[in-house]
């Protein structure tokens, strides 16, 4: 009966972990609209790939070519990444929750100002 109650245990955990895990893989295309200092608003597509805790990806806007990110990581449910934009280094924190990401973005320049936005992961079509 002991034998039988760790083996019970042991799944669920194992099961708590693979869930777990499972709900913070971003990979795939989020879009989200970002707000620029004037109120105008522009959609921004984050197509991510992961791989374990290693972010890789683009960020695309209708302003020009998609930019890559870097120094991507998913810890649990926290993400984050570079993007390069005109000579200065956008840093973004999240916290990933289902379908959506809450973004925080800083740059390493006054020129950027800082912004949130709310990613919503794509549907993808059958």
């Amino acid at each position: 009966m002991k034998k039988l109650l760790c083996l019970c245990a042991a799944l669920m955990m194992a099961f708590t972990a693979a869930s777990a895990f499972a709900a913070s893989d971003v990979t795939g295309t989020w879009t989200g609209n970002m707000v620029g200092p004037n109120g105008d608003s522009m959609q921004i597509t984050f197509t991510f790939k992961q791989d374990g805790a290693k972010l890789t990806g683009t960020v695309a806007s209708p302003m020009g070519d998609p930019m890559e990110i870097t120094e991507g990581k998913v810890d649990g449910d926290n993400i984050s990444f570079n993007v390069s934009f005109n000579g200065m280094t956008i840093k973004h924190e999240g916290v990933i929750a289902g379908e959506t990401i809450k973004l925080t973005s800083k740059s390493d320049s006054g020129a950027f100002p800082d912004m949130e936005m709310t990613l919503t992961r794509a549907k993808t079509t059958p």
